[in-house]
């Protein structure tokens, strides 16, 4: 997701109709768009597109999806060049650098948004109700891509969850898009969401989680893209976490460790082949998120665990700027 204002110590803003749910700012939409021009390049292809139903995840897909569109409307080209060449042109084989040479069998899908309230945002829990995305319908006439006939794995909460909690949900979920995907033969899918989902989801599909939640192991940084490949020895629809190897993301955590293979909260069988990575993006990685509890926890969130962001020249363990999320 692109950078937000609440995100950037700017002044709050909404779309019309959607309180509590911030636009990108301006430099959140420029990251969108190279995001965008990034994901045009990937190989496999992306096949489906799944998000989290606030604003700020679908505005950023926006630029995407409308890149899939006018893909999908262009009539079939040959990898190798024009078809037809004007007498005397001399025909040069070659494939235009970041440009897709052929309208791909998917992109009618991936021109389309399917809203999953399983990886929407994470709230602690309260006694009271916390922001809830807009309505399908008031999102669909803001984004004509939504897809208003999908149906959510499941949907959190409206106070909240600790973070156990949060883990089951989004690993309900992501259950849900992998035995869809593996249904209809989808072969690469793109998930938009939040800082806390995105590191959770990480734990879910590795099957590796840290000794203590306070240590980094995936990243969430703005406009960061992970890439996840299921392991070749592990067969569509098949569950578990035996024959697993490390996640090179969770190795970077020396207390990472093995999870229990009948937890509900973890699919396993997955490998992190890129770690919020950020080369695409002009300005780089930028306002990283990772989880923190204790007293400076109990202090701002009534002893709930946090996502903080931190600045890049910020100490791992320094005191950071805490935004809630």
């Amino acid at each position: 997701m692109g950078q937000t204002p609440g995100g950037a110590g700017g002044a709050l803003s909404t779309p019309p109709r959607i309180p509590a749910d911030p636009t990108l700012t301006s430099h959140g939409v420029k990251q969108s768009r190279e995001l965008a021009e990034h994901l045009m390049t990937l190989d496999p292809p992306i096949d489906a597109v799944y998000s989290s139903p606030f604003y700020r995840c679908l505005e950023t897909l926006k630029p995407f999806v409308d890149l899939v569109a006018d893909e999908a409307r262009r009539p079939p080209r040959d990898a190798h060049g024009p078809t037809e060449r004007h007498p005397g042109e001399q025909h040069h084989p070659r494939r235009q650098e970041g440009i897709r040479p052929l309208s791909w069998t998917g992109a009618n899908v991936a021109s389309k948004i399917r809203p999953e309230h399983g990886i929407q945002e994470w709230f602690g829990s309260a006694p009271f109700d916390h922001p809830r995305p807009a309505t399908t319908a008031v999102l669909k006439s803001l984004f004509p891509a939504l897809d208003e006939t999908y149906q959510p794995a499941v949907v959190p909460s409206p106070r909240g969850e600790t973070l156990a909690e949060l883990q089951l949900r989004v690993a309900v979920a992501l259950r849900a898009i992998i035995d869809r995907c593996d249904a209809d033969g989808t072969r690469a899918v793109l998930l938009c969401t939040h800082a806390a989902v995105v590191i959770v989801l990480g734990r879910i599909l590795t099957g590796q989680a840290p000794a203590s939640v306070e240590d980094e192991d995936f990243y969430a940084y703005t406009c960061g893209l992970s890439v996840y490949d299921r392991q070749p020895g592990l067969a569509r629809g098949e569950r578990g976490l035996r024959d697993r190897a490390p996640s090179p993301a969770s190795l970077s955590s020396a207390s990472a460790v093995p999870v229990d293979a009948g937890s509900a909260s973890f699919i396993g069988g997955w490998l992190c082949e890129r770690n919020s990575d950020c080369s695409f993006l002009s300005g780089g990685a930028e306002r990283g998120w990772y989880v923190v509890c204790g007293r400076a926890g109990y202090v701002l969130r009534h002893a709930s665990l946090l996502i903080a962001a931190k600045s890049p020249n910020q100490p791992k363990r320094g005191v950071p700027s805490y935004c809630e999320c």
